[in-house]
């Protein structure tokens, strides 16, 4: 039973992140097209904003193997 929990623990754990993730990347994404669209100097920023919201699905998955550890 324990494990069986434990495993829905980590599919939602992943489930998540991945989708905190998307919607944080769809955000940005937006404000970064349309600033680069504005001024083209700003496509460094814009790639730099994009790559933050990956962190939240890393760390899902880094909560996900921590939890599937106490699986057995």
């Amino acid at each position: 039973m324990a494990d069986g929990l434990t495993a829905m623990a980590v599919a939602v754990t992943l489930a998540g992140s991945a989708i905190a993730t998307a919607w944080a990347e769809k955000a940005v994404g937006a404000a970064a097209v349309g600033a680069m669209a504005e001024n083209e100097k700003l496509f460094g920023r814009g790639i730099v904003f994009m790559v933050l919201p990956e962190t939240i699905v890393l760390f899902g998955f880094a909560m996900a193997f921590l939890l599937l550890g106490k699986v057995g």
